[in-house]
């Protein structure tokens, strides 16, 4: 199970620097892998690439920011590593199907992508097929 808490690891960092340039190579050596594999294997195992994990968790961030605190739009697109509000804006109603100014709206709702852990459950199989096994 060290894999586990290697992966683990990885995603902590991850997610502790979301408002930070992350290291995908310090990422990488907190799995126990080259940056290559960590980003293959957080891919096949999630179904996200890497990146498009933690652009959703930067806007979702944002999005709660945005809908708590009276923030400006052009504060909160540089602390999550947008270069401009525009493009901010635009990769926030992308996500979230409206403008980061309405996120201030009460009873406005946007699409928040949770955190990821890894963990292992126990799986049990089922068979059928022409021979009724089950």
């Amino acid at each position: 199970m060290e894999w586990l808490e290697s992966m683990n690891a990885a995603v902590d960092y991850i997610e502790s620097h979301l408002t930070d340039d992350i290291s995908y190579e310090r990422a990488a050596r907190l799995a126990c892998c080259s940056a290559y594999h960590f980003q293959r294997m957080f891919s096949y195992i999630t179904g996200v690439p890497l990146s498009e994990y933690i652009r959703r968790r930067r806007l979702t961030l944002a999005a709660f920011e945005l809908q708590s605190n009276r923030v400006k739009v052009i504060d909160t697109a540089l602390k999550y590593g947008y270069e401009s509000p525009e493009v901010f804006s635009r990769a926030f109603r992308k996500m979230h199907g409206i403008m980061p100014v309405s996120a201030r709206v009460a009873g406005v709702s946007f699409k928040a992508y949770p955190r990821m852990t890894f963990h292992i459950t126990k799986a049990t199989r089922t068979f059928s097929g022409k021979y009724g096994f089950r």
